[in-house]
């Protein structure tokens, strides 16, 4: 249980991917510390169930459910259209919903399955919330990348989404690396406004990530997942990172172990960082004031 210091009471919170995993144990955090907890995932009876065993395990009646198909920009908007009409304002927005996926298929609206959620979906989230986010005093927006971002040494602006060779391993590892880029331009544009934009690696975690998956890829995560740490110890870096007085006021950094950290080489070149920034806005049909 957290101490005193990071207590959420009366905060307003939202998590994606909240029904299994580190946005479960994420969610069941966040409502351990007081805060008020919004859980959106696609499965709305799933999502009822983790919400109602959240609330029986942290005592707290202020967790409910906003279920959503991130693949679809048009139910992001929609979920985004529901929170603020039933809520004043957002204080921690948790981008945590991810996968990855074995083959190339495209969403509803054309975009590769895993462009689409692992990145795509949290720049169009993040930005439909914006005015939430601005209602409250100081609000914290949490990306949940990857320490697999590092291993895009190079980004393809025309394979971005697999357009000529697809690997799921390599889709997974760029739309990271695109988190990482996300957070910085993010916390670029807000600057000293009082909303704050940060990343991290939760770890190597024994969640259902990548079951399903053939191959030597799918061979080697069954090996390999003995050696993973649990969901809990997963969620610690979020949970730092979105409730911790350390962290208040930071912005622009990446984290892991509830530490700062650096991130790649590549995530610190403007030029591509910028570029990317431009590129989802377009696939979102979103816009910032100064673009």
């Amino acid at each position: 249980m957290p101490g005193s210091a990071d207590r959420l009471d009366g905060r307003i919170t939202l998590v994606t991917g909240a029904t299994s995993g580190i946005g479960f144990e994420t969610a069941l955090g966040l409502a351990q510390r007081g805060a008020h907890v919004v859980m959106l995932s696609r499965d709305a009876a799933r999502l009822s169930a983790a919400a109602r065993s959240i609330s029986a395990a942290s005592g707290n009646g202020r967790v409910e459910t906003l279920p959503a198909d991130l693949l679809s920009q048009e139910e992001i908007r929609r979920a985004a259209r529901e929170f603020a009409a039933s809520h004043d304002r957002l204080d921690v927005l948790i981008n945590n919903a991810g996968a990855i996926f074995p083959d190339r298929r495209l969403t509803v609206d054309g975009y590769e399955r895993t462009w689409a959620l692992n990145h795509l979906a949290y720049v169009l989230l993040t930005l439909e919330l914006m005015g939430s986010l601005r209602a409250a005093e100081k609000a914290r927006i949490v990306i949940v990348a990857s320490r697999a971002h590092s291993r895009t040494k190079t980004l393809d602006f025309d394979n971005l989404q697999g357009e000529r060779h697809f690997a799921p391993m390599e889709a997974y590892s760029r739309s990271k690396l695109a988190n990482v880029l996300f957070a910085y331009a993010l916390s670029a544009r807000l600057g000293e406004g009082g909303i704050t934009a940060n990343c991290l690696h939760p770890g190597v975690v024994a969640t259902g990530f990548g079951r399903g998956m053939g191959g030597i890829f799918g061979l080697a995560l069954q090996l390999a997942r003995p050696f993973f740490i649990s969901a809990k110890k997963g969620a610690e870096t979020s949970l730092f990172v979105a409730s911790s007085p350390e962290v208040a006021g930071v912005s622009g950094a990446y984290f892991a172990d509830c530490r700062a950290a650096r991130s790649s080489a590549l995530t610190y070149d403007k030029e591509i960082r910028e570029r990317l920034w431009r590129l989802a806005l377009q696939q979102t049909g979103e816009a910032w004031p100064d673009s």
